[in-house]
């Protein structure tokens, strides 16, 4: 009995050292949980698998002044889109004419079953019409003194057309957003002195954009601003100083924007500027026409 007492405190002593060493390894080695637990993986991206987009319209959509001749700001659009926003494939139906009023872009809609199908499938639709119309106009009155005011009942023709066409488009697609391209003044740099021009040019835009406006699921895209113009030279002085004045008189009378050939249709650049003017309002509205998925 008193061999037992004597060796309790040892006994005791032996216990409490084997505790300590325990609670403290349990305080450094950590839990198997946490060993085990996965980092958390970075939430996917959402993105749309496939964006058909029905473009439609004149000279513009065809691509008339590209040098590349691949379809002017269309194929530049459908690779910017891609590059920019969460989409996989991007399709474009190109189906521009050169030359199309907005009655006979009226009848290519009716007639053309390629169009109508296009126009069924597509999550948004681009326009480019307008351009023509005017031009017609202006042709008629080519010998006479530019008088804005007589081209006021040509304009309301004009809309009265373009909401048939309109509605025409609807008949295929009741939901996809429609972006119409504005026009641009193409004779501001070489026929600078008929100040009349810009302000027929820009009621031109001004009826336009107002129908659009009140057209449901429509969006006007301006462009006169950022062609009619061209772009400002970049030559230094000493550049300037070497021109002769008849040669700086040249470059002033042209847009750099507009193609060579006819100083009418937008060039490479010009089609590039246009790309972005469309791309720029399908970014603002893409939840009009973006299927988004997980």
């Amino acid at each position: 009995m008193n061999k037992l007492k004597q060796a309790s405190p040892f006994v005791a002593f032996f216990v409490g050292v084997i505790f300590i060493s325990f609670l403290g390894l349990s305080l450094f080695i950590p839990k198997a949980d946490n060993i085990a637990q996965p980092k958390p993986e970075k939430p996917k991206e959402k993105r749309t698998e496939i964006v058909r987009i029905s473009a439609l319209g004149d000279s513009l959509t065809e691509g008339v002044g590209d040098s590349t001749k691949t379809g002017g700001y269309v194929p530049i659009l459908q690779r910017d889109l891609v590059d920019s926003m969460p989409i996989d494939v991007v399709q474009i139906d190109n189906l521009g004419k050169s030359g199309d009023r907005s009655d006979q872009i009226l009848k290519r809609v009716k007639k053309d079953e390629s169009i109508q199908e296009s126009l069924k499938k597509a999550d948004a639709i681009l326009l480019t019409v307008g351009g023509n119309d005017l031009l017609k106009v202006i042709k008629t009155k080519m010998f006479d003194k530019f008088n804005p005011k007589s081209f006021n009942r040509p304009r309301k023709k004009y809309i009265a057309e373009l909401d048939k066409l309109y509605q025409e488009i609807r008949k295929y697609n009741p939901n996809a957003p429609i972006f119409q391209l504005g026009i641009y003044n193409p004779f501001y740099k070489s026929f600078g002195e008929i100040e009349e021009m810009q302000e027929i040019v820009d009621q031109w835009n001004q009826s336009s954009r107002e129908f659009v406006e009140q057209t449901d699921n429509a969006f006007f895209v301006p462009i006169n601003d950022d062609i009619y113009k061209g772009r400002e030279a970049t030559l230094s002085r000493d550049e300037n100083a070497d021109t002769s004045e008849t040669e700086a008189n040249k470059k002033e009378a042209i847009n750099n924007l507009l193609s060579e050939d006819d100083s009418f249709h937008p060039n490479n650049l010009g089609y590039q500027i246009i790309a972005n003017a469309f791309k720029a309002k399908l970014e603002a509205n893409k939840s009009l026409w973006m299927d988004v998925k997980e």
